[in-house]
């Protein structure tokens, strides 16, 4: 059986390389029907070119998505699992739009386009969901902590999903890279899924030991019962009222959503495997390119990568001519080997000096990671992103926003077990 996918804001294909392999894998069960990536703030459209490089004969579409939904809904085929890393926005309920049957919100974000998919397609719709996001939209924004959240899993809810989510760092599970993001997997109620959740006796079991992430993102046992309420099926009250006088979010790291009630609480990762450090994925230093290498004086001179590096204390003054003062803490510098690295971040290519950028000290000289390095912090393929006219800062701009593809793969393998 042949569970197809359509993979939204597809990036450079993190997450078909996560299910399906790549080159595909001729046991896997999951099959990329269709996909789209589109940039909306550069001319060139860098990531797509590199994903249309490495899978030539695919179904891609390098056009607006919310175009795609309003205009050529038709050319979006029918799937079994959608999947994507959409942007963090303000998902805010904005606009009431005339002879809709329910309320929209703002134009631009991509959230919206997720759910028009899924409601249009109707009794057509995929049975399964599974996205990522940066973990702040679990408490997002600072005035109705969670309430960006409660909008997505009151969306699902509506168009008759259970939603569980957890927020995974890759390298509590041996994986390369300290990397926090919330995975969401969500099944339709006409799925063995969804009813083996209602059916299951507690919810907690189903989210620390019988959930499908739970089964393969093992978390130690816990005494803890869950937080549970309800999400109002009113979008526009979500949107103006969830958590208006809360300091905190009420969603934890790990939480499950069925029948417009959630059950949420905090997790603590359990795993005894194989871990990589970061000294593992290091290319040779005699192939490393002479431009990654920095000099002692680079290091040490005025606003050069010590200083970057170090706390600091800075007197400014804003706008308003208000005099304060700007600190911050000291990185560890050069970056540990010994350990899974930092998170990668959109900046981390060129050659300036940077707080964020990462340093290493291999072979008694100082030197920024390669593109494929960071690649494989990321655990995919090397040289995945080499293509003639995409520059090694754009490489690593690319890595910055994508995720993490061995965790897609666990998800993906439990979750083709449980519905093949």
């Amino acid at each position: 059986m042949s569970i197809k996918v359509v993979e939204l804001f597809a990036g450079v294909g993190g997450f078909r390389i996560g299910l399906e392999g790549y080159p595909r894998s001729s046991d896997s069960p999951f099959e990329v029907v269709w996909s789209n990536q589109w940039e909306p703030s550069t001319k060139k459209q860098h990531a797509s070119l590199v994903y249309e490089h490495r899978w030539p004969d695919a179904n891609h579409s390098n056009c607006n998505v919310e175009e795609m939904v309003e205009h050529h809904f038709d050319q979006i085929p029918d799937h079994d699992l959608l999947v994507g890393g959409f942007p963090c926005q303000d998902y805010s309920v904005a606009t009431s739009l005339k002879n809709s049957k329910g309320l929209r919100g703002k134009k631009g974000v991509l959230w919206w386009s997720i759910e028009a998919i899924l409601r249009k397609k109707g009794d057509q719709a995929p049975k399964f969901l599974m996205l990522e996001n940066v973990d702040r939209l679990l408490k997002s924004p600072a005035t109705q902590r969670g309430r960006d959240f409660a909008i997505i899993l009151s969306s699902l809810n509506a168009l008759g999903y259970a939603v569980e989510w957890r927020v995974i760092n890759a390298a509590d599970y041996g994986m390369p890279q300290r990397r926090r993001r919330v995975f969401i997997l969500a099944y339709h109620e006409s799925s063995s899924i969804f009813k083996q959740i209602k059916s299951s006796k507690t919810k907690l079991d189903w989210l620390v030991k019988n959930g499908i992430i739970a089964t393969e993102f093992p978390v130690q046992e816990t005494q803890q019962k869950p937080f549970t309420d309800s999400i109002h099926a009113d979008l526009k009250k979500v949107s103006d009222e969830f958590n208006k006088k809360g300091k905190l979010s009420p969603f934890q790291n790990t939480g499950l959503m069925i029948d417009g009630r959630f059950w949420t609480l905090k997790t603590t990762s359990s795993f005894a495997g194989d871990r990589t450090v970061l000294e593992e994925i290091l290319e040779p230093s005699s192939e490393v390119p002479q431009e990654f290498f920095i000099s002692t004086e680079e290091v040490q001179q005025q606003n050069g990568w010590e200083y970057q590096k170090g706390a600091k204390k800075i007197n400014r003054t804003n706008a308003a001519g208000h005099s304060y003062v700007f600190s911050e803490g000291g990185l560890i510098f050069p970056d540990p080997l010994d350990g899974p690295s930092r998170t990668i971040i959109t900046g981390e290519g060129g050659k300036s000096p940077s707080r964020f950028k990462h340093v290493i000290f291999k072979d008694g000289e100082y030197r920024r990671l390669t593109p494929k390095e960071l690649e494989r912090l990321n655990m995919f393929p090397d040289d995945h992103t080499k293509l003639d006219g995409i520059s090694d800062q754009k490489r690593a701009f690319f890595m910055g926003n994508a995720l993490v593809v061995g965790i897609v793969e666990k998800l993906g393998r439990e979750l083709a077990k449980r519905i093949t």
